[in-house]
């Protein structure tokens, strides 16, 4: 079974450019669904930058799909002009527009139906707790935390949703999209036979980066250059490679037991990420997965994942040594960063919520374990990070925190200062 799957080394912002014109192609049709009319749902934005603003757009085609209109009432950011620039782009109120961190506070308390959280990911698990709290569906971009005790916040959080029957979905949207859900179902189905090993990448170009400007703030400067922290993206390990760990702990069906890897930091000129990181994962019953990322300039850029089974191999295809006969469902196909919000709102009107916190927290905690053992050098294992309260990876939080950008006690750390792993 083909899946015409090849991931191209493309930004989501150059992603987001697909034509709404590619939704005709849909495989399975949503127009029977609900009828369109003036149904009307409301929704809250948590984070008007690029990321933010183009998950709201898709967002609105998503509602769009399932036959219903979108209003946007209420929005949050703490730079002025990207929040302005939303509330004249939608038509919201100023005194529903917040530039403060606290902003968020606003938009959960509104008459909003679902809020989309598009922030830096360490904001994540304090905007997803306060939407949940007050009862708010939830679109909420990936990462979802920056350090274990945030993951294990959000895990919390969903729990509490599936209690007030709320929906969350995030941003991990190779679960959405077509060929990615047929090579899953195709594993499943014993297509690849056992999975032995397999390896993950997102290999790519640096990122941009911001300069401080004259008098500017630790805190407004971390948040304007926030993919160069780790602090506030997790490193890009986290923030990007993420996508390709979530794939692996997906067609495995569990998360590994350990982890060892190395990076280091040689180009970047801004924060204190690394450039690269090379991690063995091992998820138990000597299955280990490969992950290699990079964001360095003029190097070779897959972005793809491979595994190899007992029957055959899964990568950009199936490929079977016994061939069998599978059922594979047909899966709506389009742009999975549509496709999403459709899946979520189309959840909700039919009464079975989805709810993605566990599983996005598990992959970006997958992806943070491997970046404490580059930073150490230190086999790191799952239960450090999840139940041994004794271990000193527990409780690791990183500094400064959502809640010290609210109480205006934010100290930025030094530019082009990353862990060095081991002693001299």
């Amino acid at each position: 079974m083909s899946t015409n799957g090849k991931i191209l080394s493309v930004s989501r912002r150059d992603f987001l450019k697909v034509s709404a014109a590619s939704m005709a192609a849909l495989s399975i049709s949503p127009a029977g669904l609900y009828a369109a009319g003036d149904d009307e749902i409301k929704v809250g934005l948590i984070g008007c930058g690029g990321r933010g603003s183009g998950a709201l757009e898709n967002f609105i085609e998503g509602a769009k799909m399932a036959g219903v209109k979108v209003k946007v009432v209420a929005l949050a950011d703490p730079q002025k002009d990207r929040v302005q620039g939303q509330a004249k782009k939608y038509g919201v109120p100023a005194e529903m527009a917040s530039s403060a961190f606290d902003g968020y506070k606003k938009v959960v308390a509104s008459d909003a139906q679902y809020v989309i959280l598009g922030t830096s990911p360490n904001f994540r698990p304090v905007h997803l707790e306060a939407a949940i709290d007050a009862g708010k569906h939830v679109f909420m971009e990936k990462p979802v935390a920056v350090d274990p005790q945030g993951c294990r916040r959000i895990i919390a959080a969903g729990e509490k949703a599936k209690e007030k029957k709320l929906g969350i979905v995030a941003g991990t949207q190779r679960r959405h999209q077509k060929n990615y859900r047929e090579t899953a179902a195709a594993i499943e189905q014993g297509a690849i036979g056992q999975i032995m090993g397999g390896r993950v990448w997102w290999c790519g170009g640096a990122l941009w980066k911001t300069d401080r400007r004259p008098g500017e703030s630790d805190a407004m400067y971390m948040v304007r250059n926030w993919v160069s922290f780790t602090e506030m993206s997790g490193d890009h390990i986290v923030e990007q490679h993420v996508h390709n760990l979530d794939v692996a702990n997906w067609f495995i069906g569990r998360t590994p037991k350990q982890a060892l890897g190395f990076g280091g930091r040689a180009r970047r000129k801004t924060g204190n990420q690394f450039d690269f990181f090379s991690v063995d994962y091992d998820y138990g019953d000597d299955l280990t997965i490969h992950s290699m990322c990079r964001q360095i300039n003029g190097t070779h850029g897959p972005v793809a994942e491979s595994l190899v089974g007992t029957n055959g191999t899964a990568g950009d295809n199936i490929k079977m040594i016994n061939k069998k006969n599978l059922d594979i469902p047909k899966f709506p196909d389009g742009n999975p960063y549509v496709i999403e919000h459709f899946d979520l709102i189309t959840s909700i009107r039919e009464g079975k919520p989805l709810n993605e916190a566990k599983n996005v927290a598990e992959s970006t905690l997958t992806a943070i374990m491997g970046r404490i053992s580059a930073y150490t050098g230190q086999y790191v294992r799952w239960s450090d990070l999840m139940t041994n309260q004794n271990s000193p990876y527990y409780n690791l939080k990183l500094s400064p925190a959502a809640e010290d950008f609210e109480a205006g006690d934010v100290k930025a750390p030094a530019d082009d200062v990353a862990p060095v792993p081991g002693k001299d």
